[in-house]
């Protein structure tokens, strides 16, 4: 086996092993009553280092493992070697690690989960999802939150972003079901032929079995989240919670906790409810085809 293929390609691993090991230090540290500080000292570090391990949000040392099951009391080997081994295997390199220079960290953890999902809700009021992105518009859309940027750098954020969009044709992947504000299509991002073509991509978007793409048309007025895009990602492993993910301008905002998920998910189902049915999609996308303006 090759060292690329030892690397997590599009379609997870790595980060829902980290969330996984993390979830059960978590169980076995409050099983035995440790605080996160205790167990920070244990391993010299503290207990926001703890609280990130457990939330699988950092990498793993396996000597900090191993340290951490001996104080929560873990001898049987053959737990222990489990263990430890899913330490080692969380710790392979994601696909977009090779993109760290162009890439923050609050986003390579949201790239590691979207991987991993099964299903993917997002909403968004501002532009195409990043999954159905042409590469002109992704460009244009870069390019108007890092102007100064080198044309190198503008081409490796694109590629990020069409190597992210992968995961919605490979064997297995997620479920995509965005709901698509009109206003983001009405904003001739990168200019007409830009805004044409992808209209078109997501005409036949719409048409692929694994996404469902609805329309909130301007008629509809106020509804449950006009206060910002956001998106919700589900697991297959049922010991994992779902996701919120909150985009900001410099940092990201990740829920997990059941009250903050559910007040999304609610919000999720309302904005459902409000766009037009997925069947309405192509119909919709054709119409606004016809307004945009034909090339010149």
């Amino acid at each position: 086996m090759s060292a690329g293929s030892q690397e997590e390609a599009p379609g997870g691993g790595p980060t829902v092993l980290r969330i996984l090991l993390g979830s059960q230090l978590r169980k076995l540290r409050e099983s035995k009553g440790i605080t996160r500080e205790a167990a920070g000292y244990e391993i010299r570090a503290s207990g926001s280092k703890i609280s990130r391990m457990e939330l699988g949000r950092v990498s793993f040392k396996e000597r900090d493992v191993a340290d951490l099951l001996t104080m929560y009391g873990v001898s049987d080997s053959a737990e222990r070697d489990a263990l430890i081994g899913l330490a080692r295997q969380a710790n392979n390199p994601g696909w977009w690690q090779h993109f760290g220079d162009v890439l923050p960290t609050w986003f390579q953890a949201y790239l590691g989960l979207e991987a991993a999902a099964s299903l993917i809700r997002t909403y968004e009021i501002q532009f195409v999802p990043g999954l159905l992105q042409t590469p002109d518009y992704a460009r244009a859309v870069i390019m108007l939150g890092h102007a100064g940027a080198s044309a190198e750098e503008i081409n490796r954020r694109v590629d990020v972003r069409l190597q992210r969009q992968q995961i919605l044709t490979r064997s297995g992947g997620p479920q995509l079901w965005a709901v698509i504000d009109e206003a983001v299509l009405r904003r001739p991002i990168g200019g007409v032929d830009v805004m044409r073509a992808q209209i078109e991509s997501l005409i036949e978007a719409s048409k692929l079995p694994g996404v469902r793409l609805q329309i909130i048309p301007f008629m509809v007025g106020g509804h449950a989240a006009a206060g910002g895009p956001f998106a919700i990602l589900r697991f297959p492993e049922p010991e994992l919670p779902d996701v919120v993910y909150v985009e900001q301008l410099t940092s990201a905002i990740y829920l997990d906790k059941r009250e903050d998920v559910d007040h999304y998910a609610m919000a999720m189902e309302r904005v459902c409810i409000d766009a037009e049915p997925p069947n309405h999609t192509p119909e919709i996308l054709g119409k606004l085809l016809n307004e945009v303006g034909r090339p010149v």
